[in-house]
């Protein structure tokens, strides 16, 4: 007999869902199908599926009331996990995706359940499980991100059919005026009348005047952070799998490695804290460190890494900014949205200042 919790009515058509996986999932078994929920955000529903197979495995998919976009977010994370499996990218394998909403009532991917602990963000801070936060540990736990990213930046993209997955000419010209037009978005979304943020006009025209020459493109994740990662219990520190893959496209993957570096110190300030750090960053490696680790695993030119650090920071309050105006619709608590108004604010203060100093 099929079991399903009353708080997954509406997720899950277990008949349906049943005769599915019988046609295109073999290895989850063929046992009555039992469907918990792990996770119920508010961007994507995560279900643990068990038929007594040899191991349990993970149904994604929008939620009942589903953001714009996500079901096709979720289609394009089904596609890159499919594309990633065979490669030495540590990643959830994608055992199956189905874009019939008659299924279940939408769009939906079946992957593996990967062991691992993923960091937490709260307080305004990231926290990594015991005894990785705590230095030596804690070193590691950047090191073996960036493991992971080296294997991703190497994948060849055409070779494993993302081809079209996203559109690589001119990547970076495009970025600005791709991140500006989403800040004014907001404010015919929520009535948002817009506020003075510091650094950020001068970033922007910074990085429209320095956009390197040395693009080659590949896949990036979009969105790197430990809590977006998950690691194996016990040191050394070993990535198991990069996750949320919903931002993931075809760029640049320097900027995936900006993205994590940020809020890291620079070894040009050694003992200047950046003002949006969330890590304890004492406890971690330089930026500049990370990079030539990164540069001798992918071969890349890093030589313009600054650029890159000032593009996420610019991209990081462009896309930030819409929890304030949330916040100021009243959709958002007034509390998170003082949160992330700081960091944003951070983040472009941040932007200015590294681009005076390189001139």
């Amino acid at each position: 007999m099929a079991e399903i919790s009353q708080s997954l009515d509406g997720l899950v058509d277990i008949e349906r869902l049943t005769a599915w996986l019988d046609a295109n999932i073999p290895a989850l078994g063929s046992g009555p199908l039992k469907a918990k929920m792990i996770h119920g955000g508010t961007s994507n529903v995560i279900l643990l599926l068990d038929r007594g197979g040899e191991r349990p495995l993970i149904l994604r998919r929008p939620p009942r009331t589903p953001p714009p976009n996500s079901e096709k977010s979720v289609m394009r994370e089904a596609r890159v996990l499919a594309a990633l499996n065979g490669t030495p990218v540590p990643h959830p394998h994608c055992h199956g995706r189905c874009e019939d909403p008659s299924v279940i009532g939408a769009p939906f991917y079946v992957m593996d359940l990967v062991p691992g602990w993923a960091a937490d963000l709260r307080d305004g801070h990231i926290y990594h499980r015991a005894p990785f936060d705590k230095a030596p540990f804690e070193y590691g736990i950047a090191y073996a991100m960036v493991d992971g990213l080296v294997a991703l930046a190497n994948v060849d993209y055409k070779a494993v059919g993302l081809e079209g997955f996203g559109k690589p000419e001119k990547f970076l010209e495009r970025q600005v005026d791709r991140w500006e037009s989403q800040i004014q978005s907001y404010g015919k979304l929520y009535n948002y009348p817009g506020r003075d943020l510091p650094g950020y006009e001068y970033a922007r025209d910074w990085l429209r005047a320095n956009v390197p020459d040395s693009f080659k493109a590949g896949i990036i994740h979009g969105d790197v952070g430990t809590p977006n990662a998950l690691f194996a219990d016990g040191p050394p520190a070993r990535l198991t799998a990069l996750i949320d893959w919903e931002l993931s496209t075809i760029g640049d993957p320097l900027l995936d490695m900006a993205w994590l570096g940020n809020g890291l110190r620079d070894e040009r300030e050694p003992d200047r804290i950046p003002g949006k750090a969330l890590y304890n960053v004492a406890n971690f490696p330089t930026r500049q460190e990370l990079v030539r680790y990164y540069a001798a695993g992918t071969g890349r030119d890093v030589s313009n890494f600054d650029y890159y650090l000032m593009l996420a920071m610019f991209k990081g309050g462009c896309i930030l900014e819409y929890k304030v105006a949330q916040a100021a619709a009243g959709i958002l608590p007034r509390e998170t949205g003082e949160f992330f108004s700081g960091l944003v604010l951070k983040g472009f203060a941040e932007a200015e200042r590294l681009a005076r100093s390189i001139g």
